[in-house]
C-alpha cells in the first residue's frame, strides 16, 4: 500500500489534523485493502509499535481495533461510533488489568484525559529492538503450523518477524511479510515443499536482505539522530579506509545520512530499493582505490551485495601518522562551520583502532565541553587550561578501549577468549581460577557485542560505565 493507516486509539496518532479527517482515512483503508489486508497490516504496526508487548496482548489490541473499525466504517453505523470506540479503548488501555501492551511512559499519559491521552501515547516509542532472536524455523516446522491453522501461523510470524525488525520501513517491512507468507502458502501446498522454498527463497532473497539491513541501518538512525548518525558513518568510513581523504570519505557519511533520514519513515515501498544502490556507486567511486578490500566489494553481483560487503568490512589498521591536535578555539565556536570538527573527527578516526561506539560516547562529551570555553569571558585561557586535560582524559579511554578489544575482530571467538585469558592470567597472576573465569566471561561477553565495528549504539552506550569498572576490575 502506497499510504499507511493512521488508527487513532491512542497507540498510533500522527499527521492529526480532525476526528473526522482521520477515522475517514481508516474508513478508506480498510475499504481498500479489505478485512484480513486490514488485520494483516495492523498485527505489523502494533508488532513493531509494541516490541515488548507478548503476542497474546498485541493480537488483543488488533481484534480490538479490526472489530471497532469494522463497527463504526459500517454504512448506516452512528457517527459517534469511532470517537466513542476509540476513547473507550483509551480508557481501557490505562485499567490496571489492561490486556494490552504498555509502552515505558504510559503511566504518565493515563494521568492525562481525552484527547490529550491519545496525543501523548501516540509519541511514546520503544528502543529500538538491537539485538534480534528471530530464528526461522525449518521448512517442515513451518509447513506443521501453517496445516494445523494457517491464520494462526501468520499472526504468529507477523508478530515475531515485526518485533524483530520494526525499524525498517513499515512499506518494505509490509512487502516482505506478505512475500513470506504468500511463500508459505504456495510451498506448503506443493507437491514437493523442499524444492518450492529453496526456489521462492531465491526469489525474495533480495527484499528479505534489504529489509533486515534497513532495520540494521534505521535502528542506529534511530538511536543516535541525526547528525551523530553522520559522525557514526564518518568515523567508520575513516577506519575502514584510512588512507582516503576527508574528501572521498565525509560526502558519503552525509549522503547515507540523508538517505536514512528521508528512508527511514518513508511511506514508499522503494526508497530503500532506490537510495541504497546509487550509494553503493558512490562508495566504489570514493573509496575501491584506497582499500583493497572495498575494490574486493565493488566486485559484487548486486548493489545490495556490495552493500552489504562494505558494511561489515572491519577496520583496516591505521597507518602510522602524527598525533591530531585538537581543533583550536576560533574553529569549534565557529558556529557556521563544522569543518574543523568534523577534520579532527576523521583524523582521530583513521588513527584510532577502536569501535564507532568508543569514540563517538567519549568524542561527544569532549567536544561539548570545549564548546562551553566559547561561552566563557576569555575562550583562549579556557581552552588552553582545559585542552590538555581533555586530550589526556581522551588518550587514556582510547588507550583501554584498544586493550579491552585487542584480538578480538582478528581471531575467532574461541581464539580471542583464549588469548584474553592468557593476557589476564599475566596481569593478575593472584586471581583465583574461579574469578579468571569469570573476568573472561564478562570481558568476552562485552566484546562480542560492542567490539565490531557495527556495535549497537544503545546498549553499548550505557555498557560504558561497566566497561570502565571492568577495566579497573582487570588492572587493579
Amino acid at each position: 500500500p502506497k499510504r499507511m493507516i493512521v488508527l487513532s486509539i491512542g497507540y498510533d496518532l500522527s499527521d492529526f489534523p480532525g476526528r473526522d479527517y482521520e477515522k475517514d482515512k481508516v474508513c478508506k483503508e480498510l475499504s481498500n485493502l479489505g478485512k484480513d489486508d486490514f488485520r494483516s497490516l495492523s498485527m505489523v504496526l502494533y508488532s513493531r509499535k509494541f516490541p515488548s508487548g507478548t503476542f497474546e496482548q498485541v493480537s488483543q489490541l488488533v481484534n480490538e481495533v479490526v472489530s471497532l473499525t469494522e463497527d463504526c466504517c459500517a454504512e448506516g453505523a452512528d457517527p459517534n461510533c469511532y470517537d466513542t470506540r476509540t476513547s473507550a479503548l483509551s480508557i481501557k488501555s490505562c485499567e490496571s488489568d489492561s490486556p494490552f501492551p504498555v509502552h515505558p511512559g504510559t503511566a504518565e499519559c493515563c494521568t492525562e484525559e481525552g484527547l490529550e491521552r491519545k496525543l501523548c501515547m501516540a509519541v511514546l516509542k520503544h528502543q529500538p529492538q538491537e539485538f534480534p532472536t528471530y530464528v526461522e524455523p525449518t521448512n517442515d516446522e513451518i509447513c506443521e503450523a501453517f496445516r494445523k491453522d494457517p491464520k494462526q501461523f501468520a499472526d504468529q510470524f507477523i508478530y515475531e518477524y515485526s518485533i524483530n525488525y520494526g525499524q525498517a520501513p513499515l512499506p518494505l517491512l509490509v512487502s516482505y511479510v506478505k512475500s513470506y507468507l504468500s511463500m508459505v502458502g504456495s510451498c506448503c501446498t506443493s507437491s514437493s515443499p523442499t524444492v518450492c522454498f529453496l526456489k521462492e527463497r531465491l526469489q525474495i532473497k533480495h527484499l528479505s536482505l534489504l529489509t533486515v539491513m534497513s532495520n540494521r541501518i534505521c535502528s542506529q538512525y534511530v538511536a543516535y539522530g541525526k547528525e551523530k548518525s553522520r559522525l557514526s558513518h564518518l568515523i567508520k568510513l575513516a577506519q575502514k579506509a584510512p588512507t582516503a581523504d576527508m574528501g572521498d570519505v565525509l560526502p558519503l557519511a552525509e549522503d547515507v545520512t540523508n538517505i536514512l533520514s528521508k528512508c527511514c519513515e518513508s511511506t514508499s515501498e522503494d526508497c530503500m530499493a532506490k537510495e541504497l544502490p546509487e550509494h553503493t556507486v558512490k562508495i566504489c567511486d570514493n573509496l575501491s582505490t584506497k582499500n583493497s578490500k572495498f575494490e574486493d566489494c565493488c566486485q559484487e553481483k548486486t548493489p545490495m551485495d556490495i552493500f552489504v560487503c562494505t558494511y561489515f568490512m572491519p577496520a583496516a589498521q591505521p597507518p602510522e601518522l602524527p598525533a591530531v591536535e585538537l581543533p583550536t578555539n576560533k574553529e569549534v565556536c565557529d558556529k557556521e562551520s563544522t569543518k574543523a570538527t568534523d577534520q579532527y573527527i576523521f583524523e582521530l578516526s583513521r588513527r584510532t583502532h577502536i569501535p564507532e561506539v568508543f569514540l563517538t560516547t567519549v568524542l561527544e562529551p569532549t567536544l561539548i565541553s570545549l564548546g562551553e570555553c566559547c561561552d566563557s569571558e576569555d575562550s583562549t585561557t579556557c581552552f588552553n587550561t582545559k585542552g590538555p586535560l581533555l586530550k589526556k582524559e581522551l588518550s587514556s579511554f582510547i588507550e583501554k578501549g584498544q586493550d579491552m578489544c585487542a584480538d578480538y575482530s582478528e581471531n575467532t571467538f574461541t581464539e580471542y577468549k583464549k588469548k584474553l585469558a592468557e593476557r589476564l592470567r599475566a596481569k593478575l597472576p593472584d586471581a583465583t581460577p574461579t574469578d579468571l573465569a569469570d573476568l573472561v566471561d564478562k570481558r568476552s561477553d562485552f566484546a562480542s557485542k560492542c567490539c565490531s565495528i557495527n556495535s549497537p549504539p544503545l546498549y553499548c552506550n550505557s555498557q560504558v560505565g561497566a566497561f570502565n569498572s571492568l577495566l579497573t576490575t582487570g588492572y587493579s
